[in-house]
């Protein structure tokens, strides 16, 4: 009897451990991630389309400088201080497309959902992000990383992005 009881704790110890481990690595995720939240102004079809517009628009504008960021608190950092010019090129697709109501960028703490972008999963939780928000911002959205830049490349052959992060977790899911 002592024998199962010890094997049980041991048992026991060895699932908390586990469970506390994979806890510590989802909320180390959530510290690494820049990720971008676009929401539409509406679900009527048109607001959706500009969506897509203006998301294009704006990583054309941000993918230089994601590019150079090395880290999460420069990328932050770096797109804080350029939130007016994002408003712009914003307001300007929106303009052009005949809408008459404006965006707001913003950097902050939000929860997303599960999001698998390729071979990688984010797990749900609270993850800072810019989050443009067009008109009401209570339409369907489009979401991504910036940093490390999973959805920022700059077209050319010759500019590969690299993370470590995502060296780190290939090289744990190609055991």
């Amino acid at each position: 009897m002592k024998k199962f009881f010890i094997t049980v704790l041991i048992i026991a110890a060895i699932i908390a451990t586990v469970l506390f481990a994979s806890g510590a690595k989802s909320a180390q995720a959530e510290n690494d991630y820049l990720r971008i939240h676009v929401r539409a102004n509406s679900n009527e079809q048109i607001d959706q389309s500009v969506k897509y517009i203006v998301k294009d628009e704006v990583v054309k504008f941000i993918t230089p400088y994601a590019a150079k960021c090395t880290d999460k608190q420069t990328a932050m950092e770096v797109i804080g201080d350029i939130l007016p010019q994002i408003e712009e090129v914003c307001d300007r697709v929106l303009k052009q497309n005949g809408f008459g109501y404006t965006s707001k960028a913003s950097v902050r703490a939000e929860n997303f959902p599960t999001r698998v972008y390729g071979d990688l999963t984010l797990e749900s939780g609270i993850y800072d992000a810019l989050i443009i928000e067009l008109g009401t911002g209570t339409g369907d959205n489009w979401w991504c990383v910036i940093y490390p830049p999973l959805c920022f490349t700059s077209g050319t052959a010759d500019v590969q992005y690299r993370s470590i992060i995502m060296d780190i977790i290939n090289k744990f899911k190609n055991k």
